[in-house]
């Protein structure tokens, strides 16, 4: 196995499932679909609502949220049409959770 069919498998030359952070009790999955500014994204939420996310300061300079990420929300408890973004999936494992039906 050479370059990318061993990146697309993975370090141990297995294409085995990876176990991902999935949602806690307060949480929902979401798809970003429009980048606001000031820190701010539009989100698509799993539960059919749209909400405007902020992404928090720990993961503005290491974490490069953009369009069609998917990630998780926390929403908001006094405020439904806002939450707070707490984990961005990679693009493989966004691939995962739609093979395993847990998003669409």
């Amino acid at each position: 196995m050479v370059g990318i069919e061993r990146w697309r498998m993975g370090n141990d030359g297995k294409g085995g499932r990876k176990n991902l952070r999935m949602p806690e009790d307060d949480e929902v999955f979401a798809t970003v679909t429009d980048m606001l500014g000031a820190n701010r994204v539009k989100v698509r939420c799993a539960d059919g609502q749209e909400r405007t996310a902020r992404i928090p300061g720990k993961m503005q300079k290491r974490v490069w949220i953009r369009e069609d990420d998917v990630v998780l929300v926390s929403p908001w408890d006094w405020q439904d049409e806002k939450a707070d973004i707490t984990w961005r999936y990679e693009k493989a494992d966004a691939d995962q959770l739609r093979r395993e039906g847990h998003i669409q």
